[in-house]
């Protein structure tokens, strides 16, 4: 596995070499550089390490390695910190998720408890400004962080002209270590071009300024069920077009059709085994063409906005790495080997830009193994064990492997399922959609994988994680004392059921 426990000594490097700094010792601020004076400037020593990009994987990977007692700096080109998670992905995206459902439980769920609304009414403006908001709470965080740790910022596009030099808005610093830490950027389609208002990506779908009449979602995984799902709550008629014959490619089949069943219950519409080959634009919306995937006659499907969420590549413009020499795979990410380096001494590579799942949390703990490693640790990420969710309601999460996987590799298992039908606290909530599943080998009875459809999923898989981390039997978790009435308690019986004995079907 990539990240496996190893150690590696940081290359060395050559002195700093770059000028003196001109600021005065009772400057606040540097004058060659517009920067808050800290310990340091960046002109006058070389670093440790520059980590390039400031999203999850970058920011944590700049902060261990801070805490380590490395010298840090960090090149972002974006006005603030936190990349595309915090600025444009993942926590924009979790805000209108939880404002969307809020209306939608205030127009439809509330008078089975008794709470009688009249006249709700949407105020999308509001709810943007309040995503904003929680947008600019995080990344201001992130920059607390980082003045807490002494990182320096490096504001601009990074450049990598040598091994340990860095280019940073035509200043070149000097590093022992340089992290690639840029992400990923939206999949493009041929024949749909993307404008951010009437074609978007998830950038443009989290900024729309009126409900879509029709929205349609090129794309069945989890950024295109995300937003489809905020604006159906919102009033949007939304129809996914998804290639493949199912939803949620790569998670557990068995509970992508389930959850298929649900989003379908709640007014989404599926349009699988299909491609787009074109995309025309009016005044009056966008004209998508349809065919089956498997080749056939074409159809015309009418939208007002269209949303491309086909996924995501590795972004590596602008960093000169075919100069440097520093290659690539044949999908254009980043090769490293089991320790995060590339084939030049002293470059490494972490998160999207690199192979793997393409997930925040699974980044973050690349950077802190990496920065952990080169302080001669034993830096560790065990990829058999990241989860992978959906943050829809009810959500859908998974860890470790699927039942597919499972027979694929001649892998004897048993397995164990519990509805949430049967949860107390389930009925109590009214979220009674989904279930539980837990695979575990057939012969120790070790957990191999858990997948769950069902309210707060996302939360509840990290049980099973946990579970697995330490090598756990279903047995250990069926044996945990879990506190009644909970949804955990959902996990607990799937775990009784690998051996056939739930207590409450």
């Amino acid at each position: 596995m990539r990240g496996g426990r190893g150690r590696i000594a940081p290359p060395g490097a050559g002195s700093g070499t770059l000028p003196p700094c001109p600021m005065a010792p009772a400057a606040p601020v540097c004058p060659s550089h517009s920067i808050a004076k800290q310990d340091f400037c960046p002109m006058s020593d070389s670093f440790d390490v520059i980590v390039i990009g400031a999203g999850p994987g970058g920011y944590v990977c700049a902060i261990r390695a801070a805490q380590l007692g490395l010298k840090v700096a960090c090149v972002e080109k974006r006005e603030t910190l936190g990349g595309t998670c915090l600025n444009i992905g993942c926590i924009p995206s979790k805000a209108l998720l939880q404002s969307s459902e809020s209306f939608e439980e205030t127009k439809h769920k509330f008078a089975d408890h008794g709470i009688i609304v009249e006249g709700v009414k949407l105020d999308l403006a509001r709810m943007q400004a309040r995503k904003g908001e929680v947008v600019a709470a995080n990344t201001k965080g992130v920059e607390f962080l980082f003045k807490k740790n002494k990182i320096t910022w490096l504001k601009g596009a990074g450049k990598i002209v040598a091994p340990g030099k860095v280019e940073v808005a035509g200043q070149t610093y000097e590093t022992k270590n340089i992290v690639i830490a840029t992400g990923s950027d939206s999949a493009p389609l041929r024949g749909v071009e993307v404008d951010e208002k009437q074609v978007v990506t998830s950038t443009g779908a989290l900024e729309l300024e009126k409900v879509p009449g029709h929205l349609v979602v090129i794309g069945g995984g989890v950024i295109g069920l995300e937003l489809g799902s905020v604006w159906r709550r919102l009033g949007a008629e939304v129809t996914v077009i998804e290639y493949l014959d199912r939803l949620a490619p790569g998670m557990d089949a068995e509970t992508a059709k389930q959850f298929e069943r649900v989003l379908a219950k709640q007014g989404m519409k599926f349009r699988l085994k299909s491609k787009v080959t074109g995309a025309a634009k009016s005044a009056e919306g966008v004209t998508l063409t349809v065919e089956p995937a498997a080749g056939g006659a074409a159809e015309e499907i009418k939208a007002d906005v269209v949303l491309l969420a086909i996924g995501r590549r590795a972004y590596t413009e602008g960093l000169g790495l075919a100069e440097v020499g520093v290659e690539l795979d044949e999908r254009g990410r980043v090769k490293t080997d089991g320790h995060f380096a590339t084939n030049i001494p002293g470059i490494y590579a972490i998160g999207d830009v690199i192979a793997g799942a393409m997930l925040a949390h699974k980044a973050e703990d690349e950077g802190v193994a990496l920065a952990e490693m080169l302080v001669g640790q034993a830096g560790h990420v065990n990829y058999g064990v990241i989860p992978a969710i959906v943050y829809t309601w009810p959500e859908i999460a998974s860890v470790g492997e699927s039942e597919e996987e499972l027979k694929a590799r001649g892998q004897a298992y048993k397995v164990g399922k519990f509805p949430f039908m049967a949860n107390g606290r389930a009925r109590a909530m009214g979220d009674v959609d989904g279930f539980v599943k837990i695979l575990a080998d057939k012969e120790t009875d070790r957990v191999l994988g858990c997948h769950i459809l069902g309210p707060d999923a996302g939360t509840l898989i990290a049980e099973v994680a946990i579970a697995m981390e330490f090598g756990a039997s279903a047995e250990d978790v069926a044996r945990t004392c879990h506190a009644h009435p909970t949804l955990n308690e959902a996990v607990k019986e799937a775990a009784l059921a690998v051996d056939g004995r739930p207590l409450h079907i």
